[in-house]
């Protein structure tokens, strides 16, 4: 007999799955959720990588422009370069004099004061004559009386020289009377010598200025009783004036004559003058080791006055026009010297070469590297170097 199983019928229900296998179903349904998931987390991010990459990149920090200052720049010039020696001193009277009484007498007047100019022979004092001319008149009769006594010996000469050829008086006797001549003509002479000298000694009264100058002193008033070589009065000449200048002994090889000197007066608003290097004083000093260096300055206008203290410099070397760079601005570079000249506001560093160096200018010369009209740092500025970018301040800073 056979036994065939049926089909169930649509209403009978179905068998529920084993516990195992519906444990293994719930962990398939799992893995397919999160393989879902997983695929459109790659999809999303593959879509978006694009898009990120295609993004603009942020822009570089923009460079800083430093803004200069007027001091901080230098415009390059051409011109000489002087290297100079600092020297002090004090101005004296090339021609200087005290005039002095030749002869006693009393002081009758004066013509001029202190401070006045003089003219050379000019009078300005006169002493009594009285005495002077009664010294001449004494003379006068003395060198007449001598005079008459040389006639006398003459002609007592003549005839003796009749009678000795007449045999009458022998040869001793002529003699005797050539001698009185030459003694009376000694005589005369003598006497006439004198008389000169109480001349001189009368026209001595009346003083005259021995120079052009300026009177710097009177030392006698009218009615003073002078001796001999008394002084009257002390003349300047302020035309011409010595500036005495001393200098360290190390530094005499690089003085020379002739060499310019330029000094500054107080009391004259900043004004140069200028001189000449005449003379130099071969010994040192006593108490240093300073030398006298004599410079010779004119002062035709009268401005400078004797005894005013000078400060100055001496040229010691002296070139041609070069551009001149602020000691400042001149820096090292791998041992060479460098500036900072601006281009199109940008920093350049250009090698220089120097020459000649004045410090109390506080300039340098070059020789080669730089051009006058060139803008250059002037001072070391941090943060700036070559490539910097920089704005030169307007022209109305």
């Amino acid at each position: 007999m056979k036994i065939e199983s049926l089909p169930l019928s649509a209403d009978q229900p179905a068998k529920k799955p084993a516990p195992r296998r519906r444990a293994r179903i719930i962990a398939l349904s799992l893995l397919a959720v999160a393989l879902a998931g997983a695929g459109a987390y790659a999809l999303t991010h593959r879509a978006a990588a694009p898009a990120q990459a295609a993004a603009p990149a942020p822009a570089a920090a923009k460079e800083p422009v430093h803004e200069l200052s007027v001091r901080d720049i230098a415009r390059v010039e051409a011109r000489p370069l002087a290297v100079t020696l600092p020297v002090t001193g004090s101005l004296m009277p090339l021609a200087q004099a005290t005039v002095k009484s030749k002869v006693s007498g009393i002081v009758l007047s004066t013509a001029v004061q202190e401070g006045m100019d003089v003219k050379a022979g000019q009078v300005i004092a006169q002493l009594d004559p009285a005495e002077a001319r009664a010294r001449v008149a004494q003379q006068q009769a003395m060198l007449a009386d001598a005079q008459a006594r040389l006639t006398m010996a003459r002609k007592n000469m003549s005839n003796s020289a009749s009678l000795l050829k007449q045999n009458f008086i022998a040869q001793n006797a002529y003699d005797t009377s050539a001698n009185a001549v030459d003694l009376a003509q000694a005589a005369v002479d003598s006497a006439r010598a004198q008389l000169d000298l109480a001349r001189i000694a009368l026209a001595d009264t009346t003083i005259h200025a021995p120079l052009s100058g300026v009177v710097s002193k009177r030392h006698a008033q009218a009615g003073e009783k002078l001796a001999p070589d008394s002084p009257v009065f002390s003349i300047v000449d302020l035309k011409h004036l010595t500036l005495d200048a001393q200098v360290p002994a190390s530094d005499i090889p690089r003085i020379q004559v002739g060499q310019d000197v330029q000094f500054k007066v107080d009391g004259f608003d900043g004004r140069n003058f200028t001189g000449k290097v005449a003379r130099i004083n071969p010994a040192t000093e006593t108490g240093s080791r300073a030398m006298i260096v004599y410079v010779d300055v004119a002062n035709p206008d009268g401005l400078l006055r004797a005894g005013m203290f000078a400060k100055g410099t001496v040229v010691t070397e002296k070139s041609n026009a070069h551009p001149l760079l602020p000691l400042g601005a001149v820096r090292k570079d791998n041992g060479r010297d460098v500036v900072y000249r601006i281009d199109n506001g940008k920093v350049v560093a250009q090698p220089v070469k120097l020459g000649l160096r004045n410090q109390d200018e506080g300039v340098v010369e070059a020789l080669e590297g730089v051009d006058a009209g060139m803008t250059v740092l002037a001072v070391p500025l941090d943060g700036i170097k070559p490539g910097s970018q920089v704005k030169l301040p307007d022209a109305k800073g």
